[in-house]
Parts: C-alpha cells; structure tokens; sequence
C-alpha cells in the first residue's frame, strides 16, 4: 500500500461530501467539485472521515491509489480554504492589468497578450507586476498560472519574464568579449 494513499482525509465541518459508487461530489462555501474515480479505487465516508481503498493490487491501481486520495484532498481543502498562485513580472515594461474579464499582458511583443478568464478563478494585479491567482480547483488555479507564464517563460541571461512567486533563475554568464 502507498504512504499517500493510506492517509485518512479529515472532512470540515463546513464542507458536505457525497460519495455513489464511484462518483464523489464535494461542497463548501467556496464552491462544488466533481470528480469521477477509476473502477480499480473505492471511496468510503465514516464519520466525516474519506477512506480510499484499492480494489486490486495491480501496478495502475497501485498509482491511482495515492493520485486519487490527493486529489479527493484537493477537493476538500479548495471548497474550504481556496488555493493561491502568486506571479511576478520582471522586465524593463512589463506590466499586466485587468480589463473586464480580460487579464492584459505587456510583455516586450508588439502586441498585448490578452488571457480570458475562467470562470470560478479571481485575478488580483499589484502593482501592475504582480499577479494574484486565487480558486478553489487546484487543478484550474495551476492550469491557468502554467498558462500566463507559458507566454513569457524567464530567460536564463537577464532573468526576464514571468515567474511563480519565490522561484530563483539559474543565471548563465554571456559573451565574453576579448
């Protein structure tokens, strides 16, 4: 059995979880998750207590087995506490803004780069460099970070670009001129 996979998840008192067969649907106040679970794993509710249990011992439940318990977590914690990916913006004119349902990106193209957002995502900008992502869908949140620093991934020689809040580039040395 997997060290992940064995953890019991402790449900809220806020959140109400629903488990049939193998469909698992949780709510809070945050908002509601859906979640589909493979046939090789089962879910049980005891006392406000999610158990996850292989039905098999074959190599794939072996991997969905901690994989599902994370993401049953996921579920729990993201309808009671939401999830946050902090951005930065660093470059000579970088800049980014909201407009209406719109995230607009200054990224040193010739033109704004204009990032629709999902619904059940909120985006807060801080001083035009610094992007705030907040939702109770992890997977959403981290989706839509990926994306917005896909455009501009940092470069290794000036340490430009968007970066995850905290993340440190490896600088390399130029030209050496003689």
């Amino acid at each position: 059995m997997g060290r992940i996979g064995k953890l019991p998840i402790k449900v809220p008192s806020n959140v109400q979880v629903e488990v049939n067969q193998n469909n698992i649907e949780v709510s809070g106040p945050h908002g509601k998750l859906f979640r589909k679970i493979s046939d090789l794993i089962s879910v049980e509710l005891r006392d406000n207590i999610i158990y996850v249990t292989k039905n098999e011992n074959t190599r794939i439940a072996n991997q969905l087995y901690g994989l599902s318990r994370t993401l049953i977590n996921n579920m729990v914690v993201g309808v009671s506490q939401k999830f946050e990916r902090t951005l930065q913006l660093q470059g000579v004119g970088y800049r980014a803004q909201l407009k209406d349902k719109d995230l607009v990106l200054n990224l040193g193209y010739s033109h704004p780069v204009l990032i629709t957002i999902p619904m059940g995502i909120e985006i807060k900008v801080e001083k035009n460099v610094g992007i705030i992502i907040t939702g109770f869908d992890n997977e959403l949140v981290g989706q839509l970070a990926a994306t917005i620093r896909s455009k501009r991934p940092p470069e290794p020689y000036k340490g430009k670009g968007i970066l995850y809040k905290g993340e440190i580039i490896k600088r390399k040395v130029g030209k050496s001129g003689k």
